[in-house]
């Protein structure tokens, strides 16, 4: 891992590295300097928390020369406004010595403000893609001089269903330009918006996205409901020299809201939630809070588990198991950042068992488990989730797999049938031996 003071970075950004207390660099920015430096188009593999913000800031800093002209020259493309956030806060931190400006644009708030803050110029802009599609369609954003693209997360954008924004962003962009692409997958979407907007990228991987991280200690436990879950949660949390900063993942909003509820009987100031039903203000609120360690706790959605630079996070707590295995590495990615220890912790119903193999085959290990402690209330209390999916098969995914192998949906005979919507017309013509209908008057003319 080479240092920073080893990089041909130029005056201004060196001190600003060095205001912020970096001295080395990780393996993604280390492989990919020079890379992004040499104008060919870049895609980068690498887990979340392993430094790509800064892997493509500085170089895209280090050759922005001055210009007064009003349009922007960069654009980077993110999936989530608190990632917008995070970006402009970045390279806020890293032009401390240079003349550059930038734009934050997201949903949610008033679009004429982002208006007008485009209209004073900018270097760079930082964008989720819904709005800066809206904002380019009514001709606030001239995207004609941008030289370079990046598109942070793409994965998670393909998946919050911005594949037609970013789509149509790629046809305005000009032709000539570096497109540049970070993800934490390679899934097929994402091949083939390479295919189809890349020029013979250069691809970089630096770790695959089931290799756990080695300075992360994994544990599991197996639970019998959600409130036996809620019941272990309150005792784990009770421990505040161990368990000195911790991130709970849920898989809903309503379970963000109800574990809230629960648990802020015990730990109200020390509790934060985030989701994406919750406003723009109060998102960036709880985030602040927990960043800051106002708070000690934040329940959130996998809205967060991308992208983020929350720092010192001592665990991560699955409280649901999540149910695609990358997740995982994504949500235990959060701790254990910039070479510090972490720690994971599991729970999985036996529902959820299925996911839980999933993860630790993709893993290529069987993760530590730890038993209830004796304190822990186990209760037969069920929500009403819980109610309705006893005794059934809750992996639809299979369960549709199952049906369509076994010939059970093929169609009768009968509705195999095309539907032929000039069926009516053509039995007439039979019938009558010519149109009959009003649109075929020059036809039906009797000869006087």
């Amino acid at each position: 891992m080479s240092k920073f003071a080893e990089v041909n970075l130029n005056k201004q950004l060196r001190n600003a590295i060095d205001d912020l207390g970096f001295e080395k660099q990780t393996p993604i920015q280390e492989e990919t300097f020079s890379k992004i430096l040499g104008g060919k188009d870049l895609v980068g593999i690498a887990q979340t928390g392993t430094g790509k913000t800064i892997a493509y800031c500085l170089p895209l800093l280090q050759e922005l020369s001055y210009s007064n002209q009003n349009n922007p020259r960069i654009l980077i493309l993110v999936p989530t406004r608190e990632l917008v956030a995070q970006v402009v806060e970045t390279l806020k931190e890293l032009t401390e010595y240079i003349d550059c400006r930038f734009v934050g644009v997201y949903g949610g708030t008033n679009m004429n403000t982002q208006k007008i803050g485009l209209q004073e110029g900018a270097d760079i802009v930082v964008a989720t893609p819904g709005r800066l599609y809206d904002l380019a369609l009514c001709r606030a954003l001239q995207l004609k001089g941008i030289k370079k693209v990046v598109i942070d997360e793409v994965d998670v954008m393909l998946d919050l269903g911005f594949r037609y924004q970013l789509t149509n962003i790629f046809e305005l962009l000009p032709n000539k330009k570096q497109n540049i692409m970070f993800s934490a997958t390679m899934t097929e979407d994402v091949s083939e918006l390479i295919d189809s907007f890349f020029s013979k990228p250069e691809k970089v991987q630096i770790a695959l996205s089931g290799t756990p991280l080695d300075n992360i200690f994994q544990t599991k436990y197996a639970v019998p409901n959600y409130y036996t879950k809620e019941n272990l949660l309150v005792n784990l949390l009770a421990d505040k020299d161990e368990m000195k900063k911790v991130l709970v993942f849920v898989s809903s909003k309503k379970i963000a809201d109800r574990l809230y509820e629960a648990i802020s009987e015990f730990y109200l100031s020390e509790l934060a939630v985030i989701h994406s039903n919750k406003s723009q203000n109060y998102r960036f609120k709880s985030i602040n809070q927990y960043d800051e360690g106002k708070v000690r706790i934040l329940i959130a959605t996998d809205i967060i588990a991308r992208g983020l630079d929350l720092d010192k996070i001592s665990h991560v707590i699955n409280f649901d198991t999540p149910t695609f295995a990358e997740n995982y590495m994504h949500r235990i990615g959060r701790t254990g950042r910039a070479e510090e220890e972490g720690k994971s912790i599991l729970f999985f119903t036996e529902k959820e068992e299925y996911y839980k193999n999933n993860i630790e085959g993709l893993m290529g290990i069987e993760i530590p488990l730890r038993e209830i402690p004796e304190k822990v209330e186990i209760t037969q209390q069920l929500t009403t989730e819980e109610h309705r999916a006893n005794g059934k098969n809750i992996f639809r995914n299979i369960k549709k797999v199952e049906r369509e192998n076994s010939g059970f949906h093929e169609k009768s005979e009968k509705n195999q049938q095309v539907n032929d919507r000039d069926q009516w017309r053509k039995a007439r013509a039979r019938k009558y031996k010519r149109p009959k209908s009003r649109g075929d008057k020059g036809v039906n003319l009797r000869k006087k």
